[in-house]
């Protein structure tokens, strides 16, 4: 967001207002003469004037720095800012979503199939450390392995707010306090609900934006947009529309792109009740809701470290570069890349001049892999393969 500083000087000049110490004391002295107030002592050299002056000019200069700083900015969508960017959202019927707790399923693997094993509710479950930060969940009840059962699922919740819960398939995989014999993972579409930060105040004013052009009667981009992002984990500039009638007349589809790992069907579900069973759709319309389609690549690349670094020096910019990368393909959100979108082209010199940016350390980095282009699709790791001679 640019900064309008010099735009609301200029509103105040345009209204007449002295913004400067000069101009404020050019207009106390002319109202002084105005007023027929004869001082003798006005010199600009007498104590007194100038103590005169100075109580009546500065508080005015701190009430129109105000104004230009605190008060004007705040009546602007563009400009506002916390709790009065809040009341403008409320002006529109919008309000500001909340943080939010990443719940879903993980499974459970045992490799002795006899007997019952219960999991307890308040099983901790537990990622690696990615870029210092280690990531739980806990059990929210209680579940049996029958006899002869193999694997369970369980529902799980983070132990706290927040999108960075929201890792992609497998990272999910550390138990806190082992149980022998059993292994834990996250697979693919773990997520029945995103974990989300509380909203930002630019995401909150893209969305205050879109409902200008959401308030029409016709269900536009818009109105669907607006829609489909009050749900958490879900941003204005991620939803995607194909207008091209894919089921005939009167048919659309919806994508959502989400920043870090893909939702269960039955969070995809949800909103599409909300647009099919609760009304919010026009007279024949069909608009159909998805995740963005995916594609999937086989990444590599070879790393060269400083010559000083030791075994275990080594080993962790192994780690953090693998984990830099996954940030890039959206699997977590602790590092920030350039991270792959749709209709874009995905630049593995880019990523290479971030890396050696992030990582001092790293002295060469080669990838195998070309750029990759997408198109209504996001771009994601089928394998990556990270060497360090």
């Amino acid at each position: 967001m640019n900064d309008h500083h010099a735009d609301f000087a200029r509103l105040v000049k345009e209204a007449g207002i002295p913004t400067t110490e000069a101009e404020l004391k050019t207009v106390w002295e002319n109202e002084v003469a105005a007023q027929g107030v004869a001082f003798s002592n006005n010199s600009e050299y007498s104590p007194w004037w100038r103590i005169v002056s100075a109580l009546v000019t500065m508080p005015v200069l701190w009430l129109v720095d105000l104004l230009m700083t605190g008060v004007l900015p705040q009546m602007f969508v563009k400009t506002a800012s916390g709790s009065a960017l809040d009341l403008l959202a409320w002006g529109v019927a919008v309000e500001r979503k909340q943080a939010a707790k990443a719940r879903g399923r993980v499974q459970f693997t045992r490799g002795d199939l006899s007997g019952q094993l219960e999991i307890r509710a308040g099983t901790v479950i537990q990622s690696a450390s990615i870029n210092g930060r280690i990531y739980r969940l806990h059990t929210t009840q209680a579940r049996r392995f029958s006899d002869g059962e193999a694997t369970l699922l369980v529902d799980v919740e983070a132990v706290d707010t927040g999108s960075g819960y929201n890792l992609a398939a497998g990272y999910y995989a550390v138990l806190q306090t082992p149980i022998p014999g059993v292994t834990v993972t996250n697979l693919d579409n773990w997520l029945l609900h995103p974990g989300a930060d509380r909203e930002t105040d630019d995401a909150l004013r893209l969305r205050v934006r879109n409902q200008f052009s959401a308030v029409n009667q016709w269900h536009t981009d818009a109105v669907y947009t607006a829609i489909i992002a009050g749900f958490d984990g879900v941003s204005v500039d991620n939803v995607f529309f194909e207008h091209e009638a894919p089921r005939g007349p009167g048919t659309a589809n919806a994508f959502i792109l989400f920043e870090t790992g893909t939702p269960d069907a039955a969070f995809l579900a949800r909103i599409q009740a909300r647009i099919s069973d609760e009304g919010n759709h026009g007279h024949g319309d069909d608009l159909q809701v998805f995740a963005m389609p995916e594609t999937l690549h086989d990444v590599s690349a070879d790393l060269w470290a400083v010559s000083h670094l030791d075994a275990a020096a080594r080993e962790q910019l192994k780690q953090a570069v693998t984990q830099f990368i996954r940030a890039a393909f959206r699997e977590n959100q602790d590092y920030q890349p350039t991270r792959t979108f749709p209709f874009s082209r995905f630049s593995f010199s880019r990523l290479a001049q971030e890396l050696h940016t992030a990582f001092p350390a790293l002295a060469s980095i080669d990838f195998k892999t070309s750029d990759i282009t997408s198109q209504m699709d996001i771009p994601r790791l089928k394998s990556l393969t990270v060497t360090l001679p």
